[in-house]
């Protein structure tokens, strides 16, 4: 395969990230305490979090509160130049947005000329706010199709846009639902399929999101599965179950979950897709407070 001079600088850049885990146990740790407050590099979802405030304060917000990423749903109607100013002034990183939702489906070959169409445009707004993923979506259930036939019409959309984006360097990232709670009636669940999709497309620019919360429900031995698709892990996502609220609130033990990705090798940011029980100042200090066992 060939990997063009922009995927070879974004992959690296991606390698290099910042170390999810803090050194806690070093004499560094006070100072890097000082700079990060969480145990990991937490991105907060700015559509679930301070969503009462206007979009672009919601980033003031999570700097205010020791975040240094950020992550949010469609781009389509925000203002990118405020969003990319802002996240400039503050240090804020653009984790990931969705660059692809629920419908139409990419399940469907009748879409996939608009699918290409619109992972262009994305592409623009990922240089634009300096983002270095976005998230697609398979597409809800389409009559008359099993969903062999569905997965099947999924990877040839992601063959498609494989060459642009490996050519502009932005990963796209392939985000499996649950079906039990959440998204019923979506075609794509669970760990298993995600990764077969994600080995058949076979790119370092085609990856899963991994939503734990989501895992959780589909499947799951959460560490089991990581370390079956790891090779398949281009972003990670949490909250906990019941109710979807941040890590504490729920049977989720994110300190052991979060321990193996360390020792996996995941470096990037974790998005923090929940809500908050108690507003957001009791869910920062929850997740302030997850212990790494």
């Amino acid at each position: 395969m060939t990997i063009s001079r922009r995927t070879f600088i974004a992959s690296s850049a991606l390698a290099t990230t910042a170390p999810l885990l803090h050194a806690q146990d070093s004499p560094e740790a006070s100072n890097a305490k000082d700079t990060n407050p969480f145990p990991v590099r937490y991105a907060a979802n700015i559509e679930m979090w301070w969503w009462k405030l206007p979009f672009v304060q919601r980033i003031h917000a999570a700097a205010d509160n020791g975040f240094d990423a950020v992550e949010f749903w469609p781009w389509r109607g925000k203002d990118l130049d405020a969003i990319a100013k802002t996240a400039n002034e503050r240090g804020v990183e653009i984790a990931q947005f969705t660059a692809w939702g629920f419908v139409p489906g990419m399940n469907n070959p009748k879409n996939h000329d608009k699918f290409v169409d619109e992972i262009k445009a994305s592409c623009e707004t990922a240089h634009k706010l300096n983002c270095k993923r976005m998230t697609v979506v398979a597409g809800n259930d389409q009559a008359g199709m099993s969903q062999s036939e569905m997965h099947d019409h999924v990877i040839t959309a992601l063959k498609r846009v494989k060459p642009i984006v490996e050519n502009e360097g932005v990963m796209l990232i392939l985000e499996p639902m649950n079906i039990r709670v959440d998204h019923k009636g979506h075609c794509l669940y669970g760990s298993p399929e995600a990764v077969h999709i994600c080995r058949e497309v076979d790119s370092p620019m085609v990856k899963i999101n991994w939503d734990l919360y989501h895992m959780q429900i589909s499947e799951g031995d959460l560490c089991g599965r990581l370390r079956d698709g790891f090779d398949q892990v281009g972003y990670i996502q949490i909250a906990d179950h019941p109710g979807r609220k941040e890590p504490g609130t729920g049977e989720i033990e994110y300190g052991r979950v979060f321990r193996e990705l360390n020792t996996l090798g995941y470096d990037g940011p974790i998005g923090v897709e929940s809500g908050t029980k108690e507003g957001e100042a009791i869910a920062v200090e929850r997740l302030r407070n997850v212990k790494l066992i």
